[in-house]
């Protein structure tokens, strides 16, 4: 057993960074809209006054592809900016080339707006055309750790490229597993991997206290979230995958 691993939780309200600490979370990513992979997310300044745990904050100007426009990049530089006076311990960005490589050029501007925050390469990572290329790319450029997938659907899905790209990276920079990792499979994504980093939102379902309600309406598209049911980080989930990775590593 050993005590070497680090859990990163994401969230989206104050209500899960609270619960994703008192499960034993290392470090909490705050991002909205995570049926979309995350979008910048402003509460950080309140989060702040509620956990001591560090909050890296996702930079991300909307859903979709990862080659940003230059009003796009403008948004990123405006909320790299907001998020370091309110604060934030870490971001989490990403941004891509047309043919699918990593874009140093603007990763580069973005890492000197941030600094001396350490950044997270989020799953972009998961959409490039050479992921042995890019990671190479990511080390020269100074970027703390990967967020991925392996380039699959789920990280237990791309256990072997995860694999490869640790091996890989020999300690130059964190291979952080996240997608789909629940109770179930931690164990085997951990012992398969190597990794010593780890990331899940360990959410689950909480009915809305609204008495009120009506049904003839959908705030966002078809396949989002029910109105009056809320996704929160679960403190008992968050202690559980703590307990495998304790048990694991």
């Amino acid at each position: 057993m050993a005590e070497s691993f680090l859990m990163e939780v994401c969230v989206d309200s104050v209500e899960s960074a609270v619960n994703a600490e008192r499960g034993g979370a290392g470090r909490l990513e705050l991002c909205s809209s995570l049926l979309e992979g995350g979008y910048p997310h402003n509460p950080n300044q309140v989060v702040k006054q509620y956990v001591k745990i560090p909050v890296y904050v996702m930079i991300r100007p909307r859903g979709g592809d990862f080659l940003y426009s230059d009003q796009e990049v403008e948004v990123m530089r405006k909320d790299i900016e907001l998020m370091k006076s309110h604060g934030a311990d870490g971001l989490v960005l990403g941004a891509l080339t047309e043919d699918g490589r990593v874009d140093a050029e603007l990763c580069m501007e973005l890492l000197a707006a941030a600094r001396p925050l350490p950044l997270t390469f989020h799953r972009a990572f998961d959409m490039v055309h050479d992921p042995a290329v890019a990671l190479e790319t990511l080390v020269s450029l100074g970027f703390q750790r990967v967020l991925t997938s392996g380039c699959d659907s789920s990280a237990l899905e791309g256990l072997p490229l995860i694999k490869r790209i640790i091996d890989q990276a020999k300690g130059r920079i964190t291979i952080m597993p996240g997608g789909g990792i629940t109770e179930r499979n931690l164990q085997r994504i951990l012992e398969g991997s190597g990794a010593q980093e780890f990331h899940c939102s360990a959410r689950s379902s909480k009915d809305s206290s609204m008495k009120f309600r009506n049904t003839c309406v959908n705030m966002g598209a078809a396949f989002s979230a029910p109105e009056y049911g809320l996704k929160v980080a679960d403190v008992s989930k968050v202690r559980t995958l703590n307990a495998i990775a304790r048990n694991t590593l």
